[in-house]
């Protein structure tokens, strides 16, 4: 076993982890002693760094060459795993490659040879098809949520990767799912299980609402005041009713971000950010937010229209009651609405008339320089907190990106702050800032 440029106590102190959970402990096991290994475990509780510590440690520091792929179902989850995997500070590479940006900005980002590639099935093939990078090198697969892009339509590219990637020696696949079929050309034996879901939502709470009249939109502002400033996803089946949806809420007043496949990918990336640090609170999606998006202490979820599987409606309540934390889940229906027999017998939440919804309190400033500038989260709460005159509690979450970072600071010190800092100087470069 080759050791890391970094050491697991070094990456636990650094992502400010004490010990890792049983099943992480479980998987490092069976990854190290295993070839092929199936990893399943409810959303939230760690699978991401559960495979890449193993993985990260087995890496060799005398390549130049990419050794670890990682395949996702969604740019979302590709952003994610790069972004988890970018704060161990393991001191390799780390590229992720999706739909939606440029081709060439992967092309060159792959000439500098990072360790670890992370990309969507469809991406990833188009780059082994144009040769773009070599393959002599990769020995480790990750399939992440394998079955999710399977059942999204990605099977032929999944094909097509695996049999361009004949120096592969160990697999992974995890899901969140249970009695999933592996397909044949996914593996060659049978892998070793680890198996965690026996730990999916003990602590979540199902209830349902009933609406008087078929048009929920009404019982959903009720049940938003009713639920009052709590973060928490709306999940709906269909785009064209979370614009619906959107408007109505926008008419009462009550903020909120949305995310849906429709949407160009900046703005899908903005408001899940905004939605990380607390500018909205809310998130009007569609499936798409069900599974493999980085949303921690999400308090609720509403199901204002029910998905038609059981394992959508077990991914969406899987979103709360993450990690021993507790969390509510409730079905929005119409009192003459059949539901489906998945859906079990729930007790009923009666709406409360006194509680109110009031707006966030934190605002999200765009900042003009990112990773490529060599700027740390430490440069930019520096800057925020000696020349912008901020105390600790009026600066929230902050984000690197490439090209830009971001910051959630309080809505009352937003505009102050931006006008007595834009322009300003960070390390050497100039930077601009603006209220998004």
């Amino acid at each position: 076993m080759k050791s890391s440029q970094k050491n697991q106590q070094q990456i636990l102190d650094k992502l400010g982890i004490q010990q890792l959970n049983e099943m992480q402990e479980a998987a490092q096991l069976a990854i190290h002693s295993s070839k092929e290994v199936l990893l399943l475990s409810p959303t939230g509780t760690g699978k991401t760094l559960a495979f890449l510590l193993p993985l990260i440690a087995e890496l060799r520091k005398d390549t130049q060459n990419i050794q670890l792929l990682i395949i996702v179902p969604s740019r979302e989850l590709a952003i994610q795993i790069e972004q988890v995997a970018r704060e161990m500070g393991s001191g390799y590479g780390i590229h992720a490659a999706y739909g939606g940006q440029s081709f060439n900005n992967d092309r060159q980002a792959l000439k500098r040879t990072p360790a670890i590639l992370i990309g969507t099935p469809g991406r990833i093939a188009d780059h082994l098809r144009r040769e773009t990078f070599k393959t002599e090198d990769l020995k480790a697969l990750v399939l992440d949520e394998f079955d999710k892009s399977l059942e999204v339509g990605f099977e032929g590219e999944m094909t097509e990767i695996l049999s361009l990637l004949p120096a592969i020696e160990k697999k992974i696949l995890t899901s969140a799912t249970q009695g999933i079929q592996i397909p044949e050309f996914v593996t060659r034996q049978k892998p070793l299980e680890v198996n965690y879901l026996h730990l999916a939502n003990n602590d979540l709470s199902i209830k349902t609402i009933i609406s008087p009249e078929k048009d929920k939109l009404d019982t959903l502002v009720k049940t938003l005041h009713h639920l009052g400033n709590q973060p928490g996803i709306i999940f709906c089946n269909f785009k064209d009713t979370i614009a619906r949806i959107s408007d109505h809420l926008s008419h009462q007043g009550i903020d909120h971000a949305c995310f849906y496949g429709g949407m160009e990918q900046l703005d899908r990336e903005v408001s899940l950010l905004k939605f990380r640090n607390g500018t909205h609170q809310l998130l009007l999606a569609t499936d798409l937010a069900a599974r493999g998006i980085d949303v921690p202490d999400i308090q609720f979820i509403i199901h204002y229209h029910l998905p038609v599987r059981l394992e959508e409606f077990t991914h969406r309540n899987g979103r709360t009651a993450r990690m021993h934390k507790e969390g509510s889940a409730y079905v929005l229906h119409w009192r003459n609405e059949r539901l489906p027999d998945f859906i079990p017998d729930l007790e009923e939440e009666y709406l409360l008339d006194h509680n109110i919804r009031t707006s966030s309190s934190w605002r999200t400033i765009h900042i003009s320089a990112g990773r490529k500038d060599k700027i740390s989260k430490g440069d930019i709460a520096g800057l925020f907190f000696k020349r912008g005159g901020l105390s600790q509690g009026e600066l929230g979450i902050i984000e690197i990106k490439n090209n830009t970072s971001y910051i959630s600071i309080l809505e009352d010190k937003a505009k102050e702050c931006v006008e007595q800092l834009n322009n300003a100087r960070l390390k050497k470069t100039k930077i601009r800032l603006r209220i998004m």
